[in-house]
């Protein structure tokens, strides 16, 4: 992976102008965003999947600009005056200036942005991964995923280790960080090699019955280590990786509480562990356990639907969404869907006769987006199901249900 280095040029006094006038600009920060209320002014939120397949020429781009027509064509029907959606179209076109530049795309494999000309507001979040791209127009930023963003994928503990090596990192969304190193002192490599002594067999046995207890040892000090590193700060999963049979020899030596927790094995030396390599393969192994997860998801969704404890179809998957049963909510990633939302109780649905009960509706691009943005508010677990097998058993929306 490329490194950038930082020039250390002297700035002419035309550069500090500019470096002054883009400090001044009015940027809001985070907690501005969290807190940021309902008013005149509309915001662009957009959230983009940009992984490597996004990335191959410029899918996420294409993606985005067919978002845009169809949120530009529905403006309209959505209570914007002329002066907001003129606002809108500008900060359409401000995403797309931004993003048409590869560079200004971070290296994570999701990016969010947030855009309001009537507040100043042009913000870009890079994010570890994003569940679904979508585009949404609303009178406050829909930060609900970029803020459940960091605390969902919390932190990870890989270790990278050999015979007589093993460093243990400390993964986040955005780094790797090496936290200790286990050594264990092993005696030189190579084969046995025997004399015409008579207790040939006896000495070859005791070299490598040392080797084995070796390997035990070393081990058992890096499961210890581990433990430890997690009792200070606890982890929420665990990667090992190794060269040949390193990594998986060590997955009999840990508590059973990190055991429960690790998610996969991978190929990686230590010489080789670089901060960029071990986030690079942090993150491979994780995509790759998600992708599994989906999997068991359908499953478990084909058990419940027999069994009363879940929901298939976005009709049956609003109703229950709105009375607070979906434990956990499956997409089907390719799903779209418009229909309506109450504008005094916030529930979806498609038809507008469903809604008749709670007032005005106001029209919805696209149900399955929202229905995303609503399971984020209650903190339902959410599964976006790509796999194409999988995902043909869910009807646009699904869900596993914590009570009938």
């Amino acid at each position: 992976m490329a490194t950038t280095r930082k020039a250390t040029t002297r700035k002419t006094p035309a550069r500090k102008a500019a470096t002054t006038k883009a400090t001044t600009r009015k940027v809001v920060a985070m907690p501005d965003l969290l807190r940021m209320q309902p008013g005149a002014h509309p915001v662009v939120s957009c959230y983009l999947k940009i992984e490597p397949r996004d990335r191959t020429r410029a899918k996420y781009l294409t993606k985005v600009r067919n978002r845009i027509k169809a949120l530009d064509y529905a403006l309209p029907s959505m209570r914007w005056d002329k002066a907001a959606q003129d606002a809108i179209r500008a900060d359409f076109a401000r995403i797309v200036d931004f993003l048409s530049k590869p560079d200004n795309l971070p290296a994570t494999q999701g990016v969010a942005i947030f855009a309001s000309q009537g507040q100043g507001l042009f913000d870009v979040r890079p994010l570890p991964r994003v569940h679904r791209s979508r585009l949404a127009v609303d009178r406050t930023p829909l930060v609900r995923e970029l803020a459940a963003s960091e605390e969902e994928f919390g932190k990870l503990f890989t270790v990278v280790l050999d015979r007589h090596i093993a460093l243990v990192w400390e993964v986040t969304a955005y780094s790797a960080r090496m936290i200790r190193k286990v050594e264990t002192e092993v005696m030189r490599g190579g084969r046995y090699h025997g004399t015409a002594a008579r207790n040939d067999s006896t000495a070859e046995h005791t070299y490598h019955n040392r080797i084995q207890n070796e390997k035990k040892r070393h081990l058992e000090a890096v499961a210890r280590a581990l433990f430890e590193e997690d009792r200070k700060a606890p982890g929420h999963q665990l990667v090992l990786a190794g060269v040949g049979a390193d990594a998986g020899a060590l997955e009999p030596f840990l508590h059973n509480y990190l055991a429960d927790r690790l998610i996969g094995i991978a190929k990686l030396a230590p010489k080789d562990a670089s901060p960029s390599a071990v986030h690079e393969l942090t993150m491979d192994v994780r995509e790759a356990h998600a992708r599994a997860s989906e999997m068991r998801h359908v499953e478990e969704l084909a058990e419940g639907l027999g069994t009363g404890w879940a929901v298939n179809g976005i009709k049956a998957t609003l109703r229950a969404l709105a009375n607070g049963q979906v434990r956990t909510l499956l997409v089907n990633a390719e799903a779209t869907a418009d229909g309506f939302r109450s504008l005094a109780t916030g529930r979806l649905a498609v038809g507008a006769v469903e809604l008749r009960t709670d007032g005005e509706v106001v029209p919805v691009l696209d149900l399955v987006d929202d229905a995303i943005e609503e399971a984020l508010r209650q903190q339902v677990a959410l599964d976006v199901v790509h796999d194409v097998a999988a995902s043909q058993a869910i009807d646009g929306l699904a869900g596993l249900l914590r009570f009938k």
